[in-house]
């Protein structure tokens, strides 16, 4: 052991080895590199992908990436890095580096090599590592992207101000807490009756649950990314707390455009569908336009995720199938 408490790993070299790397950090995306090396991607979020070699990988909360890495460097120690990719400077993170080593068989040099990360700020480097891998198309597992769409979503999404009332615990002074929201909805369990939402949904009795009124749409359309508050704006500030839900047909194919909103900050933000697998068909900065982004959606090959990261004052869409009954609340990091 070359430092105690570090994590190592041993290989032979001249081998091939997988590496599962999972982001485990709860809250921030994170760059990952192993000095020296370039890493394959095979699969992300358990779906096989078209092979992608890269010297960096960035991994959101919740997304798995899988990757090839070949022995084929002098015998020695490389330590792989894991960073926090910061995407909006003007809010605090822990900005410190873990670390763990690939060791050789038989190294001949004690002190390993450190590898050269991106700035934690570099979003070019993020995008084009999510943007530049594609599906394994006809491979194992693979679901063609359906191309029937029966329910149209867009959902902006982002962090803002709640309402001071009994969900959120009331405010002090001139203080509302932040609070994330979707549409300007912001969720909250139900409370008082003591049923769970699936309990309400199978006994047939929702009223005092949940409502079935979730929005297709922001309630008001604006320039989406621009920080700057107008009249617009302003009520997209303070979203009220709710428990509100959309209502699928088993089986219908569901399209959603994911707004980022410039409310407080942008952010390269996760978004998880529980329960579901979806397309990415396409994803950029700025607000999405249909007119000139449709034409980019990918149907041939596009990612299978579960978790999407969503750029930065950008947009991404996806589409899935929606044959997994049950209640299953979307998430936004």
């Amino acid at each position: 052991m070359i430092y105690s408490g570090t994590y190592e790993v041993k290989v032979k070299q001249g081998k091939t080895y997988m590496l599962r790397i999972i982001n485990a950090a709860l809250n921030a995306q994170h760059f990952f590199k192993v000095a020296n090396h370039t890493l394959t991607v095979v699969a992300i979020d358990a779906a096989y992908t078209n092979h992608y070699d890269t010297e960096v990988v960035v991994v959101a909360p919740g997304q798995t990436v899988d990757v090839l890495l070949r022995t084929n460097q002098p015998r020695g120690s490389y330590y792989m890095a894991f960073t926090p990719y910061h995407s909006a400077p003007a809010i605090r993170i822990n900005a410190n580096i873990t670390r763990g080593l690939i060791i050789y068989e038989n190294a001949t040099s004690a002190k390993p090599v450190m590898p050269d990360l991106p700035a934690q700020s570099d979003t070019p480097t993020a995008h084009r590592f999510y943007t530049n891998i594609t599906g394994l198309a006809g491979g194992p597992h693979w679901v063609p992207v359906p191309r029937h769409v029966d329910e149209h979503m867009f959902v902006t999404f982002g962090i803002g101000f709640t309402v001071c009332n009994n969900f959120s615990g009331g405010c002090s002074g001139s203080t509302r807490p932040l609070s994330a929201n979707m549409n300007n909805e912001s969720f909250v369990l139900p409370r008082g009756r003591g049923v769970s939402m699936l309990e309400a949904f199978y006994g047939g009795d929702v009223d005092g649950v949940y409502t079935r009124d979730f929005p297709n749409r922001p309630p008001v359309e604006f320039d989406y990314v621009n920080p700057n508050v107008s009249s617009e704006t302003f009520a997209f500030q303070i979203a009220p707390k709710s428990t509100k839900v959309k209502t699928l047909k088993f089986n219908s194919t569901v399209e959603i455009v994911l707004q980022n909103t410039g409310i407080i900050t942008t952010e390269n933000h996760p978004i998880h569908v529980h329960g579901f697998n979806f397309h990415v068909l396409a994803q950029g900065f700025g607000n999405y336009n249909a007119t000139r982004d449709e034409p980019k959606f990918n149907f041939v090959n596009p990612q299978i995720r579960n978790t999407i990261s969503v750029p930065v004052g950008g947009w991404s869409v996806i589409r899935f199938q929606a044959n997994n009954p049950g209640s299953f609340i979307s998430s936004i990091n």
